[in-house]
């Protein structure tokens, strides 16, 4: 959890226990409940198959966040067609299986599958960019962003000061050459949200009825660094956006 300091007074380093910072301490969590919860003894099998050092290929590798309905389904699979890449999503199919039984649990052992599943698409990133461009629908920065929206109560100012270590990329995480921010208006999101018709997740309700925690989370992404997002304004048309996003790695790619 986070720890806070009454207003007005010195606050010192935010104590962050929810997000596991390296995959040594998400193993750890996960080995306390492996006894509790079968899957997680399944996700830490596969986590420990995993090199300890990834070492990735010599093609791009671009990581698309946002909330909800913000397009990273259809962006992803548009560049993904444009570039003649591969598209993996987090997390990665190996254990989405088990996102029901992970996401009714504590917050620290429900962020410690997903950063395992960071982890674990790691090992596929590294592979696939040898062979092409790769695309990611979220990874890392959409862990953290929910992470310390959750664990932070009240507004934006009230998050982790912007150099705080949360906000900074696992040492020990393979890195993407470029992130891409998909943003849209609240109320434009939430009429993409009704018409695909689809029943929300838990944190899809949070972010609808409480609007300090979809702000939270957006400032979350927007303090991200080493990586940084680049954010993209994602309300024009499909064609603008394609065309706005492939300008953009082909600038930092």
């Amino acid at each position: 959890m986070l720890r806070h300091c009454a207003a007005g007074s010195p606050c010192p380093r935010p104590v962050f226990r929810s997000l596991p910072l390296s995959a040594s301490a998400l193993r750890q969590r996960l080995r306390q409940c492996a006894e509790r919860i079968p899957e997680a003894e399944a996700v830490l099998d596969l986590l420990e198959k995993c090199p300890e050092h990834q070492k990735r290929g010599d093609f791009p590798v671009i990581v698309f966040e946002g909330l909800d309905a913000t397009g990273k389904t259809t962006v992803t699979q548009a560049v993904k067609d444009t570039l003649n890449g591969i598209l993996l999503r987090s997390p990665p199919a190996c254990i989405s299986q088990w996102r029901t039984v992970f996401d009714d649990e504590p917050t620290p052992i429900k962020r410690a599958f997903y950063a395992a599943g960071n982890y674990i698409l790691a090992s596929e990133i590294a592979k696939a960019s040898t062979q092409a461009p790769v695309i990611i629908d979220r990874y890392w920065h959409s862990t953290a962003a929910y992470t310390i929206a959750t664990e932070t109560s009240g507004e934006v100012q009230d998050l982790p000061p912007a150099q705080d270590e949360v906000y900074q990329w696992p040492e020990d995480l393979l890195k993407p050459d470029l992130v891409l921010l998909l943003t849209v208006d609240p109320e434009e999101r939430v009429r993409r949200l009704q018409h695909r018709g689809l029943e929300k997740t838990k944190e899809e309700a949070k972010l609808e009825a409480n609007s300090l925690f979809r702000q939270r989370v957006e400032e979350s992404y927007r303090r991200m660094v080493n990586p940084a997002c680049q954010e993209v304004d994602a309300s024009p048309s499909k064609e603008e956006v394609l065309k706005t996003v492939l300008q953009l790695i082909r600038k930092h790619c």
